[in-house]
Protein backbone atom coordinates (compact mmCIF):
# COMPACT_ATOMS: atom_id res chain seq x y z
CA UNK A 1 0.00 0.00 0.00
CA UNK A 2 1.33 3.40 -0.96
CA UNK A 3 -0.52 5.36 1.71
CA UNK A 4 0.47 6.56 5.17
CA UNK A 5 0.56 3.72 7.69
CA UNK A 6 1.24 3.51 11.42
CA UNK A 7 4.36 1.57 10.37
CA UNK A 8 5.88 4.71 8.83
CA UNK A 9 8.44 5.69 9.96
CA UNK A 10 10.19 2.68 11.51
CA UNK A 11 13.65 1.20 11.18
CA UNK A 12 15.15 -2.26 11.38
CA UNK A 13 16.75 -2.48 14.82
CA UNK A 14 18.03 -6.07 15.03
CA UNK A 15 17.56 -9.67 13.90
CA UNK A 16 17.55 -13.09 15.49
CA UNK A 17 19.13 -15.70 13.24
CA UNK A 18 19.31 -19.44 13.88
CA UNK A 19 22.33 -21.66 13.46
CA UNK A 20 23.41 -25.26 14.16
CA UNK A 21 26.88 -23.92 15.08
CA UNK A 22 26.37 -20.95 17.42
CA UNK A 23 29.99 -20.96 18.66
CA UNK A 24 31.32 -20.62 15.11
CA UNK A 25 28.93 -17.78 14.28
CA UNK A 26 29.70 -16.01 17.54
CA UNK A 27 33.42 -16.17 16.81
CA UNK A 28 32.86 -14.90 13.26
CA UNK A 29 30.73 -11.91 14.24
CA UNK A 30 33.10 -10.97 17.06
CA UNK A 31 36.07 -11.08 14.68
CA UNK A 32 34.49 -9.65 11.54
CA UNK A 33 32.17 -7.01 13.04
CA UNK A 34 33.68 -6.18 16.46
CA UNK A 35 30.55 -7.23 18.35
CA UNK A 36 30.62 -7.57 22.11
CA UNK A 37 29.05 -10.81 23.30
CA UNK A 38 26.62 -11.52 26.11
CA UNK A 39 25.14 -14.95 26.77
CA UNK A 40 21.43 -14.84 27.63
CA UNK A 41 19.83 -17.19 30.22
CA UNK A 42 17.66 -18.91 27.59
CA UNK A 43 20.62 -20.05 25.47
CA UNK A 44 20.62 -17.19 23.01
CA UNK A 45 23.63 -14.96 22.44
CA UNK A 46 23.37 -11.19 22.16
CA UNK A 47 25.87 -9.36 19.97
CA UNK A 48 25.93 -5.59 20.34
CA UNK A 49 28.15 -2.63 19.60
CA UNK A 50 27.55 0.93 18.46
CA UNK A 51 24.51 1.08 16.18
CA UNK A 52 24.23 -2.65 15.50
CA UNK A 53 22.56 -5.52 17.30
CA UNK A 54 22.21 -9.22 16.48
CA UNK A 55 20.81 -12.24 18.34
CA UNK A 56 21.93 -15.82 17.68
CA UNK A 57 19.77 -18.83 18.60
CA UNK A 58 20.32 -22.58 18.17
CA UNK A 59 18.42 -23.97 15.17
CA UNK A 60 18.66 -24.61 11.47
CA UNK A 61 21.23 -22.92 9.27
CA UNK A 62 20.25 -19.67 7.54
CA UNK A 63 17.06 -19.26 9.54
CA UNK A 64 15.54 -15.93 10.49
CA UNK A 65 13.48 -16.20 13.67
CA UNK A 66 12.46 -12.56 13.55
CA UNK A 67 13.31 -9.10 12.34
CA UNK A 68 12.70 -6.39 14.93
CA UNK A 69 11.60 -2.91 13.83
CA UNK A 70 11.83 0.06 16.15
CA UNK A 71 9.07 2.69 16.10
CA UNK A 72 9.38 6.24 17.36
CA UNK A 73 6.93 6.43 20.27
CA UNK A 74 4.44 4.55 22.41
CA UNK A 75 1.65 6.31 20.52
CA UNK A 76 2.93 5.01 17.19
CA UNK A 77 3.32 1.50 18.60
CA UNK A 78 -0.27 1.47 19.86
CA UNK A 79 -1.55 2.84 16.54
CA UNK A 80 0.31 0.08 14.70
CA UNK A 81 -1.06 -2.55 17.08
CA UNK A 82 -4.62 -1.33 16.47
CA UNK A 83 -4.04 -1.23 12.72
CA UNK A 84 -2.76 -4.82 12.61
CA UNK A 85 -5.56 -6.08 14.84
CA UNK A 86 -7.90 -4.80 12.16
CA UNK A 87 -5.91 -6.55 9.42
CA UNK A 88 -6.28 -10.02 10.92
CA UNK A 89 -2.82 -11.50 11.64
CA UNK A 90 -2.46 -13.20 15.01
CA UNK A 91 -0.66 -11.03 17.56
CA UNK A 92 2.11 -12.59 19.63
CA UNK A 93 4.00 -11.35 22.69
CA UNK A 94 7.40 -9.78 22.20
CA UNK A 95 10.07 -12.24 21.09
CA UNK A 96 13.05 -10.04 21.82
CA UNK A 97 14.78 -9.00 25.05
CA UNK A 98 15.95 -5.78 23.36
CA UNK A 99 12.53 -4.07 23.24
CA UNK A 100 10.64 -2.53 26.14
CA UNK A 101 7.43 -4.06 27.52
CA UNK A 102 4.53 -3.54 25.14
CA UNK A 103 6.33 -4.83 22.06
CA UNK A 104 4.49 -7.40 19.95
CA UNK A 105 5.03 -9.61 16.91
CA UNK A 106 3.16 -11.03 13.91
CA UNK A 107 4.21 -13.75 11.47
CA UNK A 108 4.50 -13.56 7.70
CA UNK A 109 3.29 -16.32 5.32
CA UNK A 110 6.64 -18.15 5.64
CA UNK A 111 6.45 -18.18 9.46
CA UNK A 112 9.02 -15.46 10.05
CA UNK A 113 8.12 -13.10 12.85
CA UNK A 114 8.16 -9.31 12.64
CA UNK A 115 8.57 -7.68 16.04
CA UNK A 116 7.66 -4.05 16.66
CA UNK A 117 8.57 -2.03 19.71
CA UNK A 118 10.68 0.58 21.47
CA UNK A 119 14.37 -0.18 22.11
CA UNK A 120 15.41 -0.61 25.73
CA UNK A 121 18.76 1.09 25.20
CA UNK A 122 20.16 3.73 22.91
CA UNK A 123 22.37 2.72 20.00
CA UNK A 124 25.40 4.90 19.58
CA UNK A 125 28.98 4.79 18.37
CA UNK A 126 31.73 4.67 20.96
CA UNK A 127 35.44 5.29 20.97
CA UNK A 128 36.28 1.61 20.53
CA UNK A 129 34.42 1.37 17.20
CA UNK A 130 34.69 4.85 15.73
CA UNK A 131 36.53 3.53 12.66
CA UNK A 132 33.95 0.77 12.14
CA UNK A 133 30.64 2.57 12.10
CA UNK A 134 27.71 0.58 10.80
CA UNK A 135 24.02 0.77 11.66
CA UNK A 136 21.76 -2.25 11.14
CA UNK A 137 19.76 -1.13 8.11
CA UNK A 138 17.92 -3.78 6.11
CA UNK A 139 17.17 -7.48 5.88
CA UNK A 140 16.54 -9.61 2.78
CA UNK A 141 14.90 -13.05 2.70
CA UNK A 142 13.96 -15.65 0.12
CA UNK A 143 10.48 -17.09 -0.35
CA UNK A 144 8.65 -19.73 -2.37
CA UNK A 145 5.58 -17.50 -2.72
CA UNK A 146 6.52 -13.96 -3.62
CA UNK A 147 2.92 -12.85 -4.16
CA UNK A 148 1.83 -13.95 -0.67
CA UNK A 149 4.86 -12.13 0.72
CA UNK A 150 3.93 -9.02 -1.26
CA UNK A 151 0.36 -9.03 0.01
CA UNK A 152 1.44 -9.42 3.64
CA UNK A 153 4.20 -6.82 3.73
CA UNK A 154 2.48 -4.31 1.49
CA UNK A 155 -1.23 -4.69 2.21
CA UNK A 156 -1.24 -6.00 5.79
CA UNK A 157 1.79 -4.36 7.39
CA UNK A 158 1.96 -1.21 5.29
CA UNK A 159 5.51 -1.38 3.94
CA UNK A 160 5.88 0.83 0.87
CA UNK A 161 7.07 -0.69 -2.41
CA UNK A 162 10.21 1.00 -3.73
CA UNK A 163 11.31 -1.24 -6.61
CA UNK A 164 10.41 -4.54 -8.23
CA UNK A 165 12.56 -6.78 -10.42
CA UNK A 166 10.74 -8.49 -13.30
CA UNK A 167 11.51 -11.25 -15.78
CA UNK A 168 10.81 -10.68 -19.48
CA UNK A 169 7.53 -12.63 -19.12
CA UNK A 170 6.32 -10.23 -16.40
CA UNK A 171 7.05 -12.58 -13.47
CA UNK A 172 8.28 -10.60 -10.44
CA UNK A 173 11.44 -12.01 -8.83
CA UNK A 174 12.19 -9.37 -6.17
CA UNK A 175 10.36 -6.74 -4.14
CA UNK A 176 12.12 -3.97 -2.22
CA UNK A 177 10.15 -2.28 0.58
CA UNK A 178 10.75 0.78 2.74
CA UNK A 179 9.38 1.79 6.11
CA UNK A 180 11.00 5.22 6.18
CA UNK A 181 12.66 7.29 3.43
CA UNK A 182 15.58 4.83 3.03
CA UNK A 183 15.05 2.80 -0.14
CA UNK A 184 14.52 -0.52 1.63
CA UNK A 185 14.43 -1.93 5.12
CA UNK A 186 13.07 -5.27 3.86
CA UNK A 187 13.27 -7.16 0.56
CA UNK A 188 12.32 -10.61 -0.68
CA UNK A 189 13.68 -12.76 -3.53
CA UNK A 190 11.73 -15.54 -5.24
CA UNK A 191 13.62 -18.79 -4.63
CA UNK A 192 13.24 -22.54 -4.19
CA UNK A 193 14.01 -22.25 -0.45
CA UNK A 194 12.83 -20.15 2.49
CA UNK A 195 15.80 -18.64 4.30
CA UNK A 196 17.67 -15.54 5.31
CA UNK A 197 19.62 -14.11 2.38
CA UNK A 198 21.48 -11.22 4.00
CA UNK A 199 21.31 -8.29 6.33
CA UNK A 200 23.07 -4.97 5.82
CA UNK A 201 24.93 -2.37 7.81
CA UNK A 202 24.70 1.25 6.69
CA UNK A 203 28.04 3.11 6.68
CA UNK A 204 28.65 6.80 5.95
CA UNK A 205 30.39 6.74 2.57
CA UNK A 206 32.70 5.02 0.09
CA UNK A 207 35.71 5.59 2.36
CA UNK A 208 33.96 3.65 5.11
CA UNK A 209 33.49 0.68 2.75
CA UNK A 210 37.24 0.84 2.07
CA UNK A 211 37.94 0.85 5.81
CA UNK A 212 35.64 -2.12 6.38
CA UNK A 213 37.33 -4.00 3.51
CA UNK A 214 40.73 -3.37 5.10
CA UNK A 215 39.32 -4.56 8.43
CA UNK A 216 38.01 -7.76 6.81
CA UNK A 217 41.41 -8.36 5.19
CA UNK A 218 43.19 -7.88 8.51
CA UNK A 219 40.87 -10.44 10.12
CA UNK A 220 41.01 -13.02 7.32
CA UNK A 221 37.42 -12.48 6.20
CA UNK A 222 37.15 -12.66 2.39
CA UNK A 223 34.78 -10.42 0.46
CA UNK A 224 32.41 -12.69 -1.49
CA UNK A 225 30.72 -10.03 -3.63
CA UNK A 226 31.69 -6.50 -4.52
CA UNK A 227 32.63 -3.80 -4.30
CA UNK A 228 29.76 -2.81 -6.55
CA UNK A 229 26.69 -0.62 -6.93
CA UNK A 230 23.16 -1.99 -6.86
CA UNK A 231 20.55 -0.77 -9.35
CA UNK A 232 17.58 -0.76 -6.96
CA UNK A 233 18.69 1.50 -4.12
CA UNK A 234 21.75 2.77 -6.02
CA UNK A 235 23.91 1.94 -2.99
CA UNK A 236 27.58 1.07 -2.93
CA UNK A 237 28.27 -2.28 -1.31
CA UNK A 238 30.50 -5.20 -0.50
CA UNK A 239 29.47 -8.48 1.12
CA UNK A 240 31.03 -11.17 3.29
CA UNK A 241 29.55 -14.53 4.39
CA UNK A 242 29.32 -16.08 7.84
CA UNK A 243 30.07 -19.79 8.44
CA UNK A 244 26.45 -20.76 7.68
CA UNK A 245 26.45 -18.87 4.37
CA UNK A 246 24.40 -15.87 5.51
CA UNK A 247 25.73 -12.82 3.71
CA UNK A 248 26.34 -9.54 5.49
CA UNK A 249 26.41 -6.39 3.40
CA UNK A 250 28.29 -3.19 4.12
CA UNK A 251 26.27 -0.53 2.31
CA UNK A 252 26.68 3.20 1.71
CA UNK A 253 24.60 5.97 0.18
CA UNK A 254 21.31 4.08 -0.07
CA UNK A 255 18.80 6.07 -2.11
CA UNK A 256 16.29 8.23 -0.25
CA UNK A 257 12.65 7.93 -1.37
CA UNK A 258 9.87 10.07 0.13
CA UNK A 259 6.61 8.35 1.03
CA UNK A 260 4.75 9.37 -2.12
CA UNK A 261 7.48 8.45 -4.63
CA UNK A 262 6.16 5.75 -7.01
CA UNK A 263 7.69 2.28 -7.32
CA UNK A 264 9.83 1.37 -10.33
CA UNK A 265 10.55 -1.80 -12.29
CA UNK A 266 13.94 -3.30 -13.15
CA UNK A 267 14.76 -6.18 -15.53
CA UNK A 268 15.87 -9.48 -14.04
CA UNK A 269 19.51 -9.20 -15.10
CA UNK A 270 22.88 -9.19 -13.41
CA UNK A 271 23.27 -5.51 -14.22
CA UNK A 272 20.19 -4.61 -12.17
CA UNK A 273 21.74 -6.20 -9.08
CA UNK A 274 25.20 -4.79 -9.80
CA UNK A 275 25.62 -1.88 -12.20
CA UNK A 276 29.39 -2.43 -12.09
CA UNK A 277 29.63 -6.11 -12.99
CA UNK A 278 28.65 -9.62 -11.99
CA UNK A 279 25.89 -10.48 -9.54
CA UNK A 280 24.78 -13.31 -7.27
CA UNK A 281 21.43 -14.24 -8.81
CA UNK A 282 18.93 -15.79 -6.37
CA UNK A 283 16.01 -16.42 -8.75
Amino acid sequence: MNAPSPLWPSRLHHLQITTPQPAALQEFYERAFAYRVRALPDGRVQLAVGWRRLLLAPGTARGLDFAAFAVGSEQQLEALRAHLQGQGPAMEPSLTPLFAPGAFAVRDPDGRALAFGLPLEAQHPDAATEALLGRTQHVVVTTLDLDATRRFYEETLGFVLSDRVMRDDGQPTTYFYRSDPEHHSFAAFLSDTVRLDHHALDVPDWNAIRDWADHFAAHDVPIVWGPGRHGPGNNLFCMVADPDGNMVEVSAELEQMPLGMPARSWPHTERSLNLWGSAIMRS
